[in-house]
């Protein structure tokens, strides 16, 4: 019969050393057949059970001293006899709870940092500024609403939601962008991080949920979707409880009618507040033309509210980190205003179709952009001279020839226009003045 070996207390565990020469060494601590105190010549102390596993001699650790003390280590060592006693391999069954585990954390992976790496390992051949764009529209897009996602988690409605930002305002980005999103989720499957059916296909998957590139494209054709006039006033109240940046450029956008990048790279050195006058320089017009705009009252108000922080440069809407105030960022207020009313009408019982602020003609959401086509209907509607709504949306009006003899931008005559513009927006009485058109 085998010796039993003497039980231990916590001190003698305490004070047992290394020899100081040699291999580990081991001590029998008594208390269960098989348990060991292995002690290496730097002096660290861990726990050992030697034992047998289906006629198998194997040694099983059981854990480090001093975190896990005696008593500890004996339980341990006691549990693991129980297993074996019932059929389980404890080291086995290890080593499966450790590799789902690993499993579990490469599955943990967000989208973004995904992105991150499918960029690194598959791109990496391609000229840096190639590798820019795509982590670009990417940074911009998608990441707003999916990076924080872990790529097991995702769905073909969370894809969705991220393409929809862009899906019929930008086609061309949204398509690219889309191909992006299967790519990174295909190669996080066969790394390993995820598993399924990948979420960003388009046959049999978001084709069934999204409009077809092409129908959007040949919608592109004419106007960006825009806020009826009728409605222009409850999405203007709408709009005043929307806090921040992106929801106050877009804010003085409407007022001015002016092109969301017009605004969004606005300086204060080419505002005169006191003429209530904003000139922006042809380089940052489509046109290539210097524009003046007339500023209501409401803009001027607008812009006299607003700090001058410092580290954002001569910006009016500076972004978060002090360059320019991302597209995004403007037309998400909308893309926001737009969801919240349809989950309204969802919870009260009522067509999510109709909700929101669509456009007549195509029942899309309006986007930033089509503020200014409802800026024009409204100016035909009253009966403003169709010149001098095309001036104030800075486009070209006329032949070449005709331009060449114009003199005048009717700045004045705007001036009055924008006004009642601004009262349109406002919902205030009186704001449908016509102005005949000349003979």
């Amino acid at each position: 019969m085998p010796k039993k070996a003497r039980e231990w207390g916590a001190l003698d565990v305490k004070r047992a050393a290394h020899p100081g020469d040699g291999a580990n060494v081991w001590h029998a601590v008594g208390g269960v057949a098989g348990l060991l105190l292995q002690i290496t010549p730097t002096g660290a102390k861990s726990w050992l059970l030697r034992t047998t596993v289906a006629g198998t001699r194997r040694a099983m650790g059981l854990g480090s001293y001093p975190e896990v003390g005696l008593a500890e280590a004996r339980e341990r060592a006691r549990e693991a006899k129980r297993k074996i006693a019932a059929g389980v391999d404890p080291i086995e069954e290890r080593k499966a709870t450790r590799a789902a585990l690993a499993a579990a954390q490469r599955r943990s992976l967000t989208f973004a940092d995904a992105a991150d790496k499918w960029i690194k390992a598959k791109l990496s051949d391609r000229p840096e500024k190639s590798q820019k764009a795509v982590r670009a529209t990417l940074t911009a897009y998608s990441f707003p609403e999916i990076g924080a996602l872990t790529v097991q988690e995702l769905t073909p409605q969370d894809v969705v939601r991220a393409l929809n930002t862009i899906w019929t305002a930008k086609p061309d980005t949204a398509t690219k962008m889309r191909g992006y999103l299967e790519a990174i989720l295909s190669w996080a499957t066969v790394s390993g991080y995820r598993t399924g059916d990948n979420p960003a296909r388009w046959a049999g998957n978001l084709k069934e949920l999204l409009p077809a590139p092409s129908v959007v494209a040949k919608g592109r054709a004419g106007n960006f979707p825009a806020v009826p006039v009728a409605r222009l006033a409850d999405w203007w109240e709408e709009l005043g409880q929307r806090e921040g940046m992106g929801a106050t450029a877009l804010r003085f956008a409407a007022l001015t009618a002016a092109r969301s990048g017009e605004v969004r790279g606005a300086l204060w050195s080419e505002v005169d507040l006191d003429a209530a006058l904003w000139v922006v320089p042809g380089a940052r017009m489509k046109m290539g033309r210097e524009h003046r705009v007339p500023l209501s009252g409401p803009a001027v108000a607008l812009l006299r509210g607003l700090p001058r922080l410092a580290g954002t440069g001569d910006l009016i809407f500076p972004g978060p980190r002090g360059g320019i105030l991302s597209d995004m960022s403007v037309s998400a207020v909308m893309r926001r205003m737009q969801e919240d009313a349809e989950t309204e009408a969802k919870m009260a019982g009522r067509p999510v179709s109709a909700a929101g602020w669509r456009d007549t003609r195509t029942g899309r959401p309006a986007v930033p952009h089509g503020l200014r086509s409802s800026f024009r209907d409204w100016a035909a509607e009253v009966g403003y001279d169709r010149d001098m709504a095309e001036i104030a949306l800075a486009h070209l009006v006329g032949s070449e020839v005709e331009r060449a003899y114009r003199r005048s931008d009717m700045l004045e005559r705007r001036r009055a226009m924008m006004e009642r513009w601004a009262d349109v927006l406002a919902g205030r009485s009186g704001a449908s003045v016509v102005e005949f058109r000349r003979a």
